[in-house]
């Protein structure tokens, strides 16, 4: 059954995806082949919460799996659930909380899907404590064409897990996941935050406090210039010891349309960021706030993406190992400074040393830095290539859930085993993402 047109979060590059619903997990064998039977191959397709060109089909063609919402079981003594793979982190959350559990891992927005978070293997504030995703991850169910049904989990003979952690979806489809939740005494987080003046601020700071807490991230101005360049604000929180487990079901606020133009531009940018810099004072500043505010600040307004315009928005995420760090995201700065750019969500925060159990995870020890803009065409694709030599010059890489434009030479270089998951994809199974880097 088709339900219409998805698109990617950043509504770029625009190739609108016709979605063919699916009700039950039970019908995942059939549609699978009768979509690759008449389009050759296909996708699957979560909440729609990918940035670039990895949740997009060659084809155009996806199966929609939102509506794969159920939980199939849930032992709230140990914190394992199983639940099918359309479930989204706020459904889990919704469940949890009240019960004492949270995410062990989670990433910026909680409107994500179990798979999309398994098939980005998505990274959280604490990765430098828990790891990515996939950590936590004990198994999982797996749909291919040329194989049936699977249950996979770690250690499997044939490498399927480590493929599909990480691996864009194009493994099989995942129809239900497994996965170990942390405990917590409270849904309150208790935060630290330090505005600093300079990126060798911030660095130092993270080396003192990064690990005596759970949560560490920091907020960028790339507005700034000058003397003020690389000034920003450092967050640490650790779940808060008392408090209550309160679901955070507070209304949402929402973007109700697409503006004509986009409304993010170099002027708002600088009174955004000069207002929301200036709104800390100096100094370590202790408070107690929910955890939708410290976790997930944009899912307080609907459908935020709109603000950007009827071109939509690219997000720009690296990593650079810890020797290159520094001077790198400065260099980065600089570039973006140069080209009368910048982000109001700049995100600045290091990774741990904790390995990630996928061939194409992203997180590895260093900093990472993400940023969103609007999309400009040629002034876009200019700026990205300057910030490309730089990444690759630190010995760097980039997100491949993020990304819509990185060339194939980079990618194959920066992911080498990519091969290996090549050599397990589903032939039925090809995003707009994969030919790009593997072909090209």
């Amino acid at each position: 059954m088709s339900i219409g047109k998805l698109s990617s979060w950043g509504r770029y590059p625009r190739f609108p995806q016709t979605g063919h619903g699916i009700g039950w997990r039970s019908e995942l064998p059939g549609e699978l082949a009768r979509v690759a039977a008449e389009h050759g191959t296909l996708l699957p397709f979560g909440n729609g919460r990918s940035y670039g060109d990895s949740c997009l089909a060659t084809t155009d063609q996806v199966l929609h799996l939102r509506p794969l919402d159920r939980f199939i079981s849930a032992d709230w003594q140990t914190g394992v659930i199983r639940a099918e793979a359309g479930v989204t982190l706020d459904e889990v959350l919704r469940l949890a909380i009240p019960r004492g559990w949270f995410l062990s891992v989670t990433p910026g927005t909680k409107f994500a899907t179990l798979g999309g978070a398994v098939a980005n293997d998505v990274h959280g504030k604490n990765h430098h404590v828990r790891g990515s995703f996939g950590c936590h991850v004990r198994r999982f169910g797996l749909v291919r064409s040329d194989r049936g049904r699977i249950e996979v989990a770690p250690g499997d003979a044939d490498g399927l897990f480590a493929a599909t952690i990480g691996g864009l979806g194009l493994t099989g489809i995942i129809d239900w996941v497994e996965l170990q939740l942390m405990p917590i005494k409270s849904s309150l987080v208790d935060v630290v935050n330090i505005r600093f003046d300079s990126l060798d601020e911030f660095f130092a700071l993270s080396r003192e406090l990064d690990g005596q807490h759970e949560y560490a991230v920091a907020w960028i101005d790339c507005a700034a210039r000058g003397a003020s360049a690389g000034r920003g604000i450092y967050m640490v929180g650790d779940h808060a010891p008392e408090g209550g487990l309160a679901y955070d079901d507070k209304p949402k606020l929402s973007v109700p349309l697409v503006p004509p133009i986009s409304a993010i531009n170099s002027v708002s940018l600088r009174v955004f960021n000069h207002f929301y810099y200036n709104a800390a004072k100096p100094g370590r500043h202790p408070g107690r706030v929910g955890y939708e505010p410290y976790f997930y600040p944009l899912d307080r307004i609907l459908h935020w993406n709109r603000i950007y315009g009827p071109k939509g928005f690219q997000q720009y995420q690296c990593v650079i190992p810890e020797s290159a760090g520094g001077a790198a995201i400065g260099d980065m700065l600089d570039a973006i400074a140069a080209a009368h750019s910048g982000s109001f969500l700049a995100v600045l925060k290091r990774f741990g040393d904790v390995a990630s159990p996928g061939l194409l995870s992203f997180p590895e020890a260093g900093a990472t830095l993400a940023l969103d803009f609007p999309e400009h065409g040629d002034a876009t694709a200019k700026l990205f290539a300057n910030l490309d030599a730089i990444v690759r010059a630190a010995g760097g890489r980039i997100y491949p859930a993020k990304d819509a434009h990185m060339g194939g030479e980079f990618f194959r270089a920066c992911y080498p085993q990519w091969t290996q998951l090549e050599a397990l994809r589903d032939p039925a199974l090809c995003s707009r993402f994969w030919k790009r880097v593997t072909q090209a």
